[in-house]
């Protein structure tokens, strides 16, 4: 793996998973959405885009999705979305550490094996 592929990995991580925790933030903000009408639903997203993390997350994901469309112009689709389920590495950290959300020892065990699998791709 080169240091280009390195680098858009890590934008790709990265800029996903903390654009993910972002929107999150963003949406434990403004509440759950408990009524599905459309006029009801207009009134959520227009809360939504008036919070900063919404945008925030917006911006990381839109980042994340540019790296990952350069790096599959150069690298086989049969590495690199393996290689990016380390999302799911972040995704659970972020969670625990940034929002503060309790992670079971079965969802640990469910990082660790994606972990393993993606040492396979990597080194196969």
């Amino acid at each position: 793996m080169s240091v280009r592929d390195a680098i858009s990995l890590a934008i790709i991580i990265f800029g996903g998973t903390g654009g993910e925790l972002a929107v999150t933030r963003a949406m434990k903000h403004i509440g759950e959405v408990h009524r599905f009408h459309p006029r009801h639903l207009l009134r959520t997203i227009v809360s939504a885009f008036r919070v900063g993390w919404m945008w925030f997350g917006i911006s990381l994901m839109t980042l994340s999705f540019f790296a990952l469309l350069a790096l599959l112009s150069w690298e086989n689709v049969s590495f690199v979305v393996p290689v990016t389920a380390l999302s799911y590495v972040v995704g659970a950290l972020g969670g625990k550490f940034l929002l503060g959300e309790q992670v079971e020892t079965r969802r640990w065990v469910g990082v660790l094996l994606v972990c393993l699998g993606v040492v396979l791709v990597c080194v196969a």
